[in-house]
């Protein structure tokens, strides 16, 4: 494989749209499928027509991240200068090129997808991402928590889109029928919001945690990011403050709905939570506090994204649980 597609995949960040499809697909047919009412019961969005909504998601994803790193060049030369693609590998006109062709295509396929199922204002959501992502690179990113606040809102429509465009035409084929048993599909909704709730928090903390790593380049450019307007102090606290929110939220959900609510106990959803969701959540906490430098700050960044791809693989164990235990 040639450099220059080994640095058009660097650029794109590629395994982290292999995340955004895994999410999409885990949504779909290990969380959603499994819970429909019965066996009589199917998902209504064609299995083709899905593939191209996950498809879509990936290239507008795609072409965020190639206009980001666009426009932070000279900060990242600063960052990151090793990892700086755009400019070195590949010319800002290519990229620009590259960016362009991926926003038409990915736009184009979800506004096909939203006359397909008879719902064009879907339209609207792949436009507002484009044009989000566009406005982040170009301005939002230097505001204060701003820029954070938009990543994390459009990591968490990535699996709300799943029921977006999939609960529209269950309503249509099933509807009467849910209506005559006074049943809805509220609860499909339930579940994945909760899903998109902890990638929305979760990408909020490691975006925060990302600034504080990059607060050299970005103060040179005159970025006002949260470390920046705050400075490293506050900055952990408030890492520490939504990590502390995201561990309420969670114990409440696991003794809620998990714990009390399920006879016999579900210890395997207790030991995963406590394994793989609670225990590095507060190693990250403490991380944090004693963050002193980019390389302290980059370990955290890891952490918590390995807590992002635990939290999309308690999807697995849902599946689990539906299938072959309850």
């Amino acid at each position: 494989m040639s450099k220059k597609i080994l640095s058009i995949f660097s650029l794109v960040r590629f395994p982290n749209l292999l995340i955004i499809a895994f999410t999409q697909y885990a949504m779909r047919y290990l969380l959603m499928e499994p819970l429909l009412p019965s066996d009589s019961f199917e998902l209504q969005f064609g299995d083709f027509q899905f593939a191209l909504l996950v498809f879509s998601t990936m290239l507008i994803a795609a072409a965020g991240y190639i206009i980001n790193d666009y426009f932070d060049t000279r900060a990242d030369l600063i960052n990151k200068p090793t990892r700086v693609v755009v400019g070195v590998a590949i010319s800002r006109k290519v990229a620009m090129i590259l960016h362009l062709i991926l926003n038409i295509i990915g736009v184009g396929i979800g506004v096909y997808l939203a006359f397909y199922i008879g719902l064009p204002a879907l339209s609207l959501v792949f436009m507002l991402s484009t044009g989000l992502l566009w406005f982040y690179s170009t301005n939002y990113k230097k505001q204060f928590l701003v820029g954070n606040l938009i990543v994390a809102f459009l990591t968490a429509l990535v699996p709300l889109m799943v029921v977006l465009f999939e609960i529209p035409l269950l309503n249509r084929e099933y509807g009467e029928v849910m209506i005559r048993y006074d049943a809805d599909f509220n609860y499909l909704f339930a579940w994945v919001s909760a899903f998109s709730f902890f990638a929305f928090i979760t990408t909020l903390i490691r975006e925060i945690i990302k600034d504080a790593e990059d607060f050299e380049g970005d103060n040179a450019y005159g970025m006002k990011t949260v470390p920046i307007v705050l400075g490293t102090f506050w900055t952990r606290m408030l890492v520490v403050a939504l990590i502390a929110t995201t561990l309420f939220a969670l114990i409440l959900l696991l003794l809620k709905y998990i714990y009390f609510s399920v006879d016999p106990v579900d210890y395997i959803s207790l030991v995963y939570f406590s394994l793989f969701l609670l225990l590095p959540l507060i190693l990250l906490a403490i991380q944090v506090m004693a963050a002193r430098g980019k390389r302290a700050y980059h370990r955290a960044s890891t952490l918590i994204k390995l807590v992002m791809l635990f939290g999309i693989g308690y999807s697995v164990v849902v599946f689990y649980l539906i299938r072959f235990k309850y």
